[in-house]
């Protein structure tokens, strides 16, 4: 427990600059919302909702919403984000592994790459289908594993410590079938759908400028790797390599997978 209580510090810590990402994350957010099929007078949650772009899109066709994230930070501008949108929402700090609501409390549940960084997937889906309603509908956003981002992050991992007993990658909530595995037990009625963001860069190394200084976890990782000159240039070429192959345009192209599911009346 000591361990992943530590990762949760660090993601905190990481996380805290991404407010530099909302705007582009912005584009992807009313895919999800419509996908989700998010409706007026919905008691909605967003799940790990970083500065509240899915909570507040959702807002603006009527639903009622909150929204919880780790980080501080974020919630503060989440909050921000609110008065200067006119919307009315309830942004908290809080762990998605241990949700501060009641069962059974929302109508609808929304995560856009966000639950997919929760250490221990089983908790995280446990404590979704805990506040959702029977007969509610969970959505979430994550990164297709043979994709961009996919290998982004497992990219990362690749040059950073194993990860602690019974932690499992965020790159596996891009695989289908591990979805509807974890999701199987207390959903029913999974499906898909893709869509694409397109980030605006002027090259592979602004963007991957961007990501070192945002990203958090490459954020954590290139300043766990600051007496390791070797292996820090090794990860950055490999980084660039890989931007490069997505980059075109002054664009890179981000796809992601949307899942929608609905919860089990019993």
């Amino acid at each position: 427990m000591e361990k992943i209580a530590d990762l949760k510090e660090k993601a905190k810590i990481g996380w805290a600059s991404f407010i530099s990402f909302e705007a582009l994350t912005s584009t992807a957010a009313p895919k999800l919302v419509e996908f989700a099929s998010v409706n007026e007078g919905m008691k909605l949650l967003d799940v790990a909702c970083g500065t509240g772009v899915v909570a507040l899109t959702a807002s603006r066709v009527g639903a009622e919403v909150e929204g919880v994230d780790l980080t501080p930070e974020l919630i503060s501008r989440a909050n921000e984000n609110s008065k200067i949108m006119g919307l009315k929402a309830k942004f908290v700090e809080g762990d998605a592994e241990f949700l501060p609501y009641k069962e059974d409390e929302f109508d609808i549940i929304l995560s856009q790459y966000g639950h997919m960084f929760a250490p221990r997937p089983a908790v995280v889906t446990n404590e979704l289908a805990r506040v959702l309603k029977p007969g509610g509908i969970l959505a979430f956003s994550t990164w297709p594993k043979e994709l961009f981002m996919g290998k982004f992050f497992k990219l990362i991992e690749d040059f950073s410590p194993p990860m602690p007993d019974g932690v499992a990658s965020p790159v596996l909530w891009g695989d289908m079938t591990i979805i509807q595995e974890r999701l199987a037990n207390q959903f029913e009625k999974i499906e898909f759908g893709r869509d694409t963001m397109y980030a605006p860069t002027m090259s592979p190394a602004h963007m991957l400028k961007l990501f070192e200084k945002n990203a958090g976890p490459l954020a954590n990782l290139v300043k766990a790797l600051g007496d390791d000159s070797t292996k820090l240039t090794e990860l950055r070429k490999s980084a660039l390599d890989l931007i490069a192959k997505f980059f075109s345009n002054n664009f890179l192209k981000q796809d992601f997978l949307m899942t929608r599911c609905i919860k089990k009346s019993s």
